[in-house]
């Protein structure tokens, strides 16, 4: 292992480095940022290290990627689904062109925001899971397509990330506006709930509730959007779906492949409080509700129902949500709760896929 000193100079070498060179050195060198110096010897001095922003010589542009990596655009790309799928939903079929656009504006602004205020707010605990060597094990994750947390990296400023995530916040926030009050409304509690559940990290476990809640906001306020008064019925079954597949196959599933660095900083998650018998048990059950409550989804929207509709929905939670569920429920493994991830991260997107081809086969006849 290197001494800090040696670590230390290293880290200073990169500077000067291209972009892509910096990354890699990241990368590989980022989960031993923190450590200490050699254990052995008596007196050693030990000094805990910081991870500074690199600095290079490379357009701003190229950049973007760390930007988009703050809001885990590849994940948030496939959330855009949930409210494409509640507005087809609630509307019965397909929204006016300036609805359409101005909702998928609106949407993607708001997630890019949300995200990007996720690691904001956790921005001392990732750098702190950081130096306990977190965020090593991504071959199999969602999020970590482009980088895990570029600011606690230092491959962003935290001004940077401020700035970036009000930004398309305040896109949001015109955008919802004009597409109805109400999606404001829900946009800023959203935002207000996310940073709740962040700060309550260390707090309690049942912060997971908030964040089913707040997963549910894309969808309401898409329902709204495209219907001042949607049926309460709709507004239910949509909120308990979103609510229990977030429970299921994103939370849970995240904080497994994090447990070891939730566990040395005193986390309160689900797979730490109750450790992996009890939190697979919860991820099981979750998503058997959320794959039921997909299926009976239709009945209570706008869409034609149709049993062939429910049975390619059934099909769809099978697949992305049962198998993966069912894998983690034997194995326990670190892989396996991410892939269930990455999977679940699909399932909106499937179902929009079948309310589509729904609507189109309709349209034809």
């Amino acid at each position: 292992m290197e001494n800090g000193d040696g670590l230390a100079d290293t880290l200073d070498a990169q500077k000067n480095k291209s972009l892509p060179e910096a990354q890699a050195f990241l990368l590989q060198a980022g989960p031993r940022f923190g450590r200490y110096g050699p254990e052995a010897g008596g007196g050693a001095r030990k000094r805990r290290l910081k991870a500074a922003p690199i600095h290079t010589s490379q357009p701003a542009l190229s950049r973007l990627k760390f930007f988009f990596a703050l809001s885990r655009t590849p994940h948030g790309l496939l959330d855009l689904a949930t409210p494409a799928l509640a507005a087809l939903l609630g509307y019965g079929v397909f929204p006016p062109f300036r609805v359409t656009l101005l909702g998928i504006v609106t949407a993607f602004a708001g997630y890019t925001a949300v995200y990007a205020l996720n690691d904001l707010v956790d921005y001392r605990v990732d750098r702190e899971k950081l130096q306990q060597g977190g965020f090593r094990e991504t071959d199999h994750y969602l999020d970590a397509v482009l980088i895990r947390h570029p600011m606690a990296y230092g491959l962003l400023g935290f001004g940077e990330g401020l700035l970036w995530a009000v930004a398309w916040g305040l896109l949001a926030v015109v955008g919802a506006y004009l597409l109805n009050p109400i999606c404001l409304a829900i946009f800023l509690g959203g935002c207000a709930l996310e940073t709740i559940y962040c700060l309550l990290w260390r707090t309690s476990h049942w912060r997971i509730l908030v964040s089913g809640v707040v997963k549910t906001a894309g969808g309401l306020a898409a329902l709204f959007a495209v219907d001042p008064h949607p049926s309460a019925a709709l507004v239910s079954v949509l909120f308990l779906w979103l609510f229990f597949w977030e429970i299921g196959g994103q939370n849970i599933p995240a904080d497994w492949t994090d447990v070891e660095e939730d566990q040395m900083l005193q986390a309160k998650t689900i797979p730490v409080r109750f450790g992996p018998d009890r939190a697979r048990a919860v991820v099981l059950s979750a998503l058997l509700l959320a794959v039921g409550l997909g299926a009976v989804l239709f009945s209570f929207s706008r869409v034609a129902f149709k049993v062939q509709t429910a049975t390619l929905a059934l099909g769809a939670g099978l697949y992305f949500l049962i198998l993966p569920a069912y894998r983690l429920y034997r194995t326990k493994g670190k892989r396996q709760a991410a892939v269930l991830f990455n999977q679940a991260s699909y399932y909106p997107l499937s179902l929009l896929v079948v309310v589509t081809l729904n609507l189109l086969l309709t349209e034809l006849k």
